[in-house]
């Protein structure tokens, strides 16, 4: 069996057994891939016939080139898991990366958005418009929910309950949640459903909430683009993605006096570990708003 028949049979595993995002799994494939063909080009071996050796020259190589260490560990994940997938396939007795260390990877704390530079956000985009208010929505619903963006751009109408102020978004791992939005979000949800979304689609018909003229959902890629538009517009120099705003969503709540778990839950996260990151933040805000207020800060 080839290896790209290997890999093929490892990642349908992925989808359908482990239900794992489309994004992930594309993550898989492409480290796999890279990888697979590092070694036929080099090593004059396949995935099934490599060694630790190889797995650690590979790395060396990858980390010569640029890679981040995060990137490299989750180069590491991938080779793992597939390698205990080709183990319970008997395809392999043993793990070749079994012994490769992951790197040591550092607390990576995300660039925060205050809520002036939010609130500046949200008004940048131009509501006389038909594109301009549907971003609008877009942005009040990425900051009232902390969605991440690629739930965002794939909601569907049937999932918006306005009854009850809620979405419901499959997050990853296939996992369902339900969130609310808060009522500045839904006024500006229901203005664009009611008043500009036919404009964009102009008999176009399509499930997703946030429509592009062709009739079709947004994708991740343009949704980025739109807020780094919006950003340079309004001034905010900072490093800004569309998670920028989920960021900005957890931390705020924390630092209004949201519970932890709770934050956890609206943002979909499994384990409250990956919540904690913005307890450090949240902490470190009080720490700059005690030095610069309190008489002996």
């Amino acid at each position: 069996m080839s290896d790209t028949e290997q890999r093929r049979l490892f990642l349908e595993a992925l989808w359908v057994e482990d239900g794992l995002s489309d994004n992930s799994v594309a993550a898989y494939r492409t480290d796999l891939k890279l990888f697979s063909h590092w070694l036929a080009d080099k090593r004059k071996a396949s995935l099934l016939s490599c060694d630790a050796g190889d797995v650690s020259a590979y790395l060396a190589v990858r980390l010569a080139e640029g890679i981040s260490n995060r990137s490299s560990a989750r180069f590491l994940s991938s080779l793992k898991r597939f390698y205990g997938y080709a183990i319970r396939e008997a395809w392999l007795a043993e793990n070749p990366a079994a012994g490769v260390a992951m790197p040591v990877l550092g607390r990576k704390l995300p660039a925060l958005l205050s809520e002036q530079d939010v609130d500046d956000l949200l008004q940048a985009p131009d509501v006389s418009t038909a594109l301009g208010y549907r971003d609008r929505a877009m942005l009040e619903l990425l900051y009232a929910s902390g969605l991440r963006v690629s739930e965002l751009v794939a909601l569907k109408l049937s999932e918006v309950n306005f009854r009850q102020g809620l979405v419901r978004v499959t997050g990853k791992g296939g996992k369902d949640r339900l969130v609310p939005l808060g009522e500045e979000a839904l006024t500006w949800l229901e203005g664009f459903l009611a008043e500009w979304r036919e404009d964009i689609l102009r008999g176009k018909n399509t499930e997703h909430v946030f429509p592009t003229k062709r009739g079709a959902g947004m994708t991740r890629q343009a949704f980025w683009y739109l807020i780094k538009r919006y950003s340079q517009m309004v001034g905010i120099n900072k490093p800004i993605s569309p998670h920028s705003l989920r960021h900005a969503f957890a931390t705020h709540l924390l630092n209004h006096g949201a519970d932890l778990r709770v934050v956890q839950l609206l943002l979909g996260h499994s384990d409250l570990s990956t919540t904690q990151i913005y307890t450090h933040i949240a902490k470190e805000r009080l720490q700059d708003i005690h030095q610069k207020f309190h008489p002996r800060g």
